[in-house]
C-alpha cells in the first residue's frame, strides 16, 4: 500500500514537472523572462515594424534568421534592464534617452545618420532602446557608487593625465626655389609669425600649405619632422628637399592642445567603460534571477548574447558576466 501511494505520488511529480518544461517550451513562445513571455506573434510584430523602413528592409535581405536574432535579443535585454531598473530603484525617462541621443550625434545630420544605421538593419526604435539600456547601466553605476569616474572633477583630472599626449604641433611649410629666398623666408617668419598666410600666398604650389595645420609631432612631414619638433615656438628652419626641387621652410607657430570640453566626450566614453564593467555583473545576476528561456529555434543565449542555434533542447542563460556594447551612436546587436 505505501509502495503504492509513493509510486503515485512520483509519477504526479513526475506528470508535473512535464508540464512545467512543456509551459516553458510552447512553440507560440519566443522566450521567457521571469513570469513573463514573449510570444511569436509579438516577436513578428516587432519585426514587422522595422521591416517597414525599406531601408532596413534591404538589409535584412537574405539575412532573416539573424535580423530575427537581432531583434529578439534587444527585446530580452529590453526587459533585463527593467527588471535591474525596479531593482535598483532607477528610471529613465523619454526626455533623457532624447538628450543622450542629440549629444551623441553632435552636429551630424540625424536624417543621415539615421539612414545609415538602417542600412545597417538598426532602426530608430533600435537606436532609441539602446541608448535607454546604456543610461539605465549608468543610472545603475551611480546608485550602487561605481559611477565616480564620470563626475565632472574626475574628468577634469583625467584631462590632466592625458593632456601632454594629445598635444599638436601647429607648423606649416613654404617650398622656396633657393637658400637665400628660404633665409629671408626664415628671417621674416621668425620677425611676423602672423603674417604665415601672407607669405606663403607667395609662393603657390603643390608643397606649399597655404594655411597653418596642426598634427601631432607623430604625424608630421618626414623631412620636416625632427626640425620642427625640436624648432621653439614662432621660428622657422630651413630644410633642403632634392625631392620636391628646393629648400622647404618648415614654420612652427606653437603647440595646441585640445581644451577640456572638446576632450570631454572622449574622456566620457573612457570612463563609461569602466563603468559598464562594474555593472555588467550586476546585470548578470538579474538574468540569472529572472531564469530566462529562449524557443531553440531562435538560437542560444549565452553571456547576455542570443547566438544561433546549436544542438538543440531548451536553452537557459546563465552566466555570470554579459557582453556591452557602446558604440558612439548605439546599435542593435
Amino acid at each position: 500500500m505505501l509502495i503504492r501511494r509513493a509510486a503515485r505520488s512520483c509519477a504526479a511529480v513526475f506528470l508535473v514537472a512535464v508540464a512545467l518544461a512543456g509551459c516553458r517550451s510552447a512553440p507560440d513562445v519566443a522566450a521567457y523572462v521571469g513570469e513573463e513571455q514573449i510570444s511569436v506573434d509579438e516577436l513578428q510584430a516587432e519585426i514587422d515594424e522595422r521591416l517597414a523602413d525599406e531601408l532596413v528592409a534591404a538589409s535584412a535581405e537574405g539575412r532573416e534568421d539573424e535580423f530575427t536574432r537581432a531583434v529578439l535579443g534587444l527585446l530580452l535585454e529590453g526587459a533585463v534592464h527593467d527588471a535591474a531598473a525596479e531593482r535598483y530603484g532607477v528610471r529613465v525617462t523619454d526626455r533623457e534617452v532624447n538628450r543622450r541621443i542629440e549629444e551623441l550625434l553632435g552636429s551630424d545630420d540625424p536624417e543621415a545618420v539615421y539612414d545609415r544605421l538602417a542600412q545597417q538593419g538598426v532602426s530608430r526604435a533600435d537606436v532609441r532602446e539602446n541608448v535607454r539600456q546604456q543610461l539605465v547601466r549608468r543610472e545603475i553605476a551611480e546608485a550602487e557608487g561605481r559611477a565616480e569616474g564620470l563626475d565632472t572633477a574626475a574628468l577634469r583630472a583625467r584631462y590632466e593625465e592625458v593632456r601632454e599626449e594629445l598635444a599638436q604641433v601647429e607648423f606649416g611649410y613654404i617650398t622656396v626655389s633657393d637658400q637665400v629666398a628660404a633665409d629671408a623666408l626664415v628671417e621674416q617668419l621668425t620677425a611676423d609669425p602672423a603674417a604665415y598666410a601672407e607669405l606663403a600666398a607667395g609662393f603657390p604650389g603643390q608643397y606649399t600649405l597655404p594655411a597653418l595645420e596642426r598634427r601631432a609631432a607623430a604625424e608630421l612631414p618626414s623631412a620636416l619632422a625632427e626640425p620642427l619638433t625640436a624648432a621653439a615656438p614662432g621660428t622657422a628652419v630651413a630644410v633642403p628637399v632634392p625631392e620636391v626641387g628646393g629648400v622647404v621652410v618648415g614654420f612652427r607657430a606653437g603647440t595646441v592642445y585640445p581644451s577640456f570640453e572638446e576632450l570631454r566626450p572622449q574622456l566620457e566614453s573612457e570612463a563609461l567603460e569602466a563603468v559598464e564593467a562594474e555593472v555588467q555583473p550586476l546585470l548578470a545576476e538579474v538574468r540569472t534571477d529572472l531564469g530566462i528561456t529562449v524557443n531553440p529555434r531562435y538560437g542560444v543565449l549565452e553571456e547576455g548574447r542570443l547566438l544561433p542555434p546549436g544542438n538543440g533542447g531548451v536553452v537557459r542563460i546563465l552566466e555570470e558576466s554579459a557582453a556591452a556594447s557602446l558604440p558612439g551612436v548605439p546599435s542593435a546587436d
